[in-house]
């Protein structure tokens, strides 16, 4: 059960790389570090609103089965 848990975390860590760097694609390196204050309030639509859900979601996915591992190999 040790396995399939454990490849289910590397699985889950590559997707959420992945879903992040799409995220910060077209912010500027000002943007990240608070430079540019005009897009820091705004509200997410399409594509930008379901990558953040997906981002989410995998990182709860992520949590659950990292927890599950350090409990099976308990």
């Amino acid at each position: 059960m040790q396995q399939p848990a454990e490849i289910g975390q590397i699985i889950l860590s590559v997707l959420l790389i992945v879903v992040i760097l799409f995220q910060t694609k077209g912010s500027s390196f000002s943007g990240a570090m608070g430079g540019d204050s005009g897009s820091i309030y705004h509200t997410r639509r399409g594509l930008e609103k379901t990558l953040f859900q997906l981002t989410i979601v995998l990182a709860v996915l992520f949590v659950v089965v990292a927890v599950f591992s350090a409990a099976v190999t308990a």
